[in-house]
């Protein structure tokens, strides 16, 4: 729908020029269409966290204590804001590591964790994910260096890895860049799906951590990448 200018000044209690600013990279990444005197909102839907968090749980859950028995104590890893990430999260509970993340339910679990040392990447918070994204989130990934990212995708093709949201898309290629290592954690349903936003090819991807539903045909493909593959039995 359609919001003037006045009025996201006033319930942003920010100034025009700040409100501006914001529109405009908004409107730069296909989010809104500019119009005169305020927006339109023209970007693609993410599915509610909790929502996704609920599917393929025991594949998710599986996956989860799997990748943190990869992870030795000591280690730092940048971690994003899916739904099998936050499983790995709960399962990295306990250990002595130093994480990354832009996502709020990631940092909610580990903040009381004295054996953690946990650093939050910070930016515009999307309400329906709860992680920070936007030019304060890239602006931070930017800077960093880490051995590793362990990052979900909303879909898997033989053409890469795909998202639902530009702003999120934009995330994650910055994390790509800021670690030696890429590992994605994706349970099978996830193969042979699309999404709206290209993330990157799969031979971008050092290994990927599934269950076992992933097929023949689809392992072999990942294999021909390049790409590790780690299969979880369920």
């Amino acid at each position: 729908g359609f919001v003037s200018l006045q009025e996201l000044v006033t319930r942003l209690g920010a100034s025009e020029s700040t409100v501006r600013r914001d529109l405009e990279f908004l409107d730069g990444i296909g989010q809104i269409r500019r119009t005169r005197g305020g927006a339109a909102y023209t970007g693609e839907a993410l599915t509610p966290f909790e929502e996704r968090r609920v599917r393929e749980t025991t594949e998710k859950e599986k996956i989860g204590k799997a990748v943190a028995e990869l992870i030795q104590p000591g280690e730092t890893i940048l971690l994003d804001g899916g739904t099998t990430t936050l499983e790995v999260a709960r399962s990295l509970v306990g250990k002595r590591l130093q994480v990354v993340t832009n996502s709020l339910p990631i940092a909610n679990l580990l903040a009381q964790q004295a054996s953690i040392e946990l650093i939050l990447i910070g930016g515009y918070l999307y309400p329906r994910t709860g992680v920070a994204l936007g030019p304060l989130a890239e602006a931070s990934l930017a800077e960093l260096n880490v051995p590793r990212v362990i990052m979900s995708a909303g879909g898997i093709t033989e053409k890469g890895l795909f998202n639902s949201n530009s702003l999120l898309v934009e995330c994650e290629r910055r994390m790509i860049k800021a670690a030696e290592e890429v590992w994605v954690v994706a349970d099978s349903s996830k193969f042979g799906r699309s999404a709206l936003t290209f993330l990157c090819e799969l031979s971008s991807v050092t290994r990927m951590i599934v269950d076992s539903g992933l097929s023949d045909s689809w392992r072999e493909i990942v294999l021909k990448a390049g790409v590790e593959l780690t299969v979880i039995d369920v």
